[in-house]
């Protein structure tokens, strides 16, 4: 593997990917069942995704897209495809701070702008400092680069053996199967190379070609992570195809899927694709989750869908300044996961990368949340703080230390509400000498 050099040396994802052959999220392919078209360019009845709509999902419908039909608005398809990608188009629909005018016009980005109109409706027009808003709507403050700030601070890069594969644990891969996504997080850890880009189909066999040969031949790979991009911005044809594929590698035990879909493009979540999931299990989701605002009936009804299809569901959550860093909001996001069951697996750490300062909290930040969580709802309902370490080191967990002193054979602790309670430590289960037992022990 090459050495660690990501800090110095970014990769650019026009080095490796050309804009060309966004066909293999966007062509219009039909979907069949029994040998019957079931769907065609996302105008399918029985295909779609079926649900009521957010009361700011109507208005927004009502005020934007009023001769858009619903099968249109329910097509995972059309939302992509009429993705808002501009500043023109954003300033009809939002009054634009002069820090995101600036940036959206600025021929200085590196990492694209998109989001759907689903979620483009959960954004407040004119609150630039609307929680939703910040994760999507480039600010001049990306542009500016901070210490420690790195394009690839987690040398990921490094940790590539083949394109499209992180090899960072020793029994399992991050399978990076596409570097698209419907809709793109200013922080996301690997700006340097999703985005707007149109793989050359060619390139593309060839890179998932080399990938499942790296982990076919890695016997001790059991555990296989697909991820990009978001793996289910593919259509079913070909995701499946992969799953297959990774499911038909032998010591291949368990398949999760990283996405933030549910979420920002619930349209998705259709019959046919879930149908299709069910298929290859053991088959586990990590779905990217920010704020309860989130959580709206469409993404309720994706969430429900899937998990009665049998798929575990765990949410990871980055920590954002200003965002999501305060208890009651996590409280109120991970209360409403669990309704849909959805456990609370992880809450993140900003990751240093470049441009990141005005959304990474304190490390004390993060403890300070955790501490505000325990006790104060059900353990499920407690995620693990984890900070991605710089250089490589992986993923570390950060928690409260409860544990206040030891005198004897006592460790001294507190709880959640600051209260003090001792346990009888003595490392072997025997009590000393000094200790009254019962049962039969020397008093």
């Amino acid at each position: 593997m090459k050495p660690c050099v990501g800090q110095e040396h970014p990769v650019s994802v026009n080095d490796v990917l050309q804009r060309k052959d966004n066909a293999l999220h966007r062509s219009a392919l039909p979907v069949r069942k029994n040998g019957r078209i079931r769907s065609v360019n996302g105008t399918s009845v029985s295909g779609a995704a079926r649900y009521s709509e957010s009361p700011e999902v109507v208005g927004f419908r009502k005020k934007w897209y009023p001769d858009i039909t619903n099968a249109q608005w329910n097509s995972w398809r059309w939302q992509v495809t009429h993705r808002l990608e501009s500043a023109a188009q954003l300033e009809k629909m939002f009054r634009l701070s002069h820090s995101e005018h600036d940036a959206l016009y600025s021929e200085d980005n590196v990492f694209p702008f998109a989001v759907t109109p689903y979620y483009a409706s959960l954004l407040h027009p004119d609150d630039p400092d609307d929680p939703l808003r910040r994760t999507v709507i480039p600010v001049m403050k990306e542009h500016v680069r901070s210490f420690g700030e790195a394009d690839d601070p987690l040398c990921e890069d490094a940790m590539s053996p083949v394109p499209g594969i992180i090899h960072r644990y020793p029994d399992r891969v991050l399978f990076l199967v596409t570097p698209w996504c419907s809709t793109y997080c200013r922080y996301c850890t690997r700006s340097r190379m999703v985005g707007n880009h149109k793989i050359a189909l060619k390139s593309y066999k060839k890179r998932i070609s080399g990938a499942l040969t790296y982990i076919a031949s890695n016997p001790a790979i059991r555990d296989v992570l697909l991820s990009g991009g978001d793996p289910l911005t593919l259509d079913n044809i070909r995701l499946e195809w992969l799953l297959r594929e990774v499911r038909n590698i032998p010591h291949v035990e368990v398949i999760r899927i990283g996405t933030k879909v549910p979420v920002v493009l619930p349209q998705r979540i259709t019959d046919d694709l879930v149908m299709m999931l069910r298929q290859y299990h053991p088959l586990w989701m990590s779905v990217h989750v920010t704020h309860p605002k989130e959580i709206t009936s469409e993404a309720q009804r994706a969430f429900n869908v899937l998990a009665d299809a049998g798929i575990p569901l765990g949410s990871q959550t980055v920590l954002l300044s200003g965002v999501n860093d305060d208890s009651a909001i996590l409280r109120d996001l991970y209360h409403r996961l669990m309704r849909v069951r959805v456990k609370p697996y992880y809450l993140y750490q900003c990751d240093p990368i470049t441009g990141s300062a005005h959304f990474r909290t304190s490390v004390e930040k993060g403890v300070e949340m955790i501490a505000s969580l325990q006790g104060h709802t059900s353990g499920y309902a407690v995620p693990r703080y984890v900070i991605d370490a710089p250089g490589g080191g992986g993923k570390i967990p950060i928690e409260p230390d409860r544990r206040v002193s030891r005198s004897g054979g006592m460790l001294e602790l507190v709880n959640y509400e600051g209260g003090n309670f001792s346990y009888p430590d003595t490392g072997n289960g025997v009590p000393s000498r000094n200790h009254a037992t019962m049962d039969g022990w020397s008093r």
